[in-house]
């Protein structure tokens, strides 16, 4: 692999940003995260959602086009890349969080705001998403142990992780792998994760599912 772009997306609490790690440093790349902590409006969303959604969505917009613009600028010759979030990620929040006058704002801004980077947002060569049962990325939450993320309801977890399956259910973009994290901790699972590594390689086109070693 040379040159190559490669996403590992999910929704909160399923182990995107570890997974990541672990495969940039596997693919010899860059590693780009999701600029998160430095949205200084995030810890106040998950205090107040409806009263700082709109403001939370347009910082995360903003942070966000300016590191897919920076994405989208290497050259071909460039070092492999792996981002824990894609672009549409965004949107799919913004679908979640804001009333429909706010989203149609929303939408109209980030219409905007991506014209005006004239590379354009590059497609992935490969997409990881990674699922887990709402249950599940609660448990992980509280390991993880953020005090503002424990404000996070279930409700909302259990909204999310819907909204990304449908999204996932047509996606087309890119090649596709789908792998079920909810009985497996790969990180805590040599033999899984070197699977799923052999996996994420072999990976061409169209949408492939990963079934973990322990579920087979």
């Amino acid at each position: 692999m040379a040159g190559k772009y490669i996403v590992v997306e999910g929704p909160i609490g399923v182990g995107k940003t570890s997974l990541a790690r672990i495969l940039a440093e596997d693919f010899s790349a860059d590693l780009e995260l999701d600029p998160a902590d430095r949205n200084e409006f995030l810890r106040a969303f998950y205090a107040d959602p409806e009263r700082h959604a709109l403001s939370t969505q347009l910082r995360f917009l903003l942070l966000r086009l300016e590191q897919q613009a920076r994405i989208a600028a290497r050259p071909p010759d460039a070092r492999n890349v792996v981002c824990d979030y894609l672009w549409v990620k965004d949107l799919i929040f913004a679908g979640l969080t804001l009333g429909r006058d706010e989203l149609a704002l929303y939408r109209e801004l980030a219409r905007a705001a991506a014209d005006s980077v004239h590379v354009g947002i590059r497609k992935p060569d490969l997409v990881v998403y990674l699922e887990a049962r709402p249950e599940v990325l609660l448990q992980r939450l509280d390991k993880r142990n953020r005090d503002f993320e424990r404000r996070i309801a279930p409700e909302y977890l259990e909204s999310l992780t819907e909204a990304y399956r449908r999204f996932f259910h047509s996606y087309e973009e890119a090649p596709l792998l789908v792998v079920n994290s909810s009985e497996i901790d790969f990180l805590g699972n040599g033999d899984e994760l070197v699977d799923l590594i052999r996996e994420i390689r072999s990976v061409r086109h169209g949408v492939q599912h990963y079934i973990p070693l322990g579920s087979r």
